[in-house]
């Protein structure tokens, strides 16, 4: 899973997984779900994040992984 701020569009995607997308449904507005030829989810895609989301801060609890950061 990769999470990825772009600031000059403002916008969040979180991509679930490796797989291409084939359809994308906007589920809210701003808030579109990306889903694979299987019906699959792999990505949201979140229009003016900063006002939808708590950017500044990122928590993760009991993820099975390692935690590899990048600024």
């Amino acid at each position: 899973m990769k999470i990825n701020y772009y600031p000059e569009t403002d916008s969040l995607y979180i991509d679930l997984s490796e797989k291409a997308s084939s359809e994308s449904k906007e589920i809210s507005e701003g808030i579109v779900l990306d889903y694979d030829s299987e019906g699959n989810l792999v990505g949201i895609d979140i229009d003016n994040a900063s006002k939808k989301v708590q950017l500044k801060e990122l928590s993760l609890k009991k993820l099975p992984i390692d935690i590899y950061s990048a600024a």
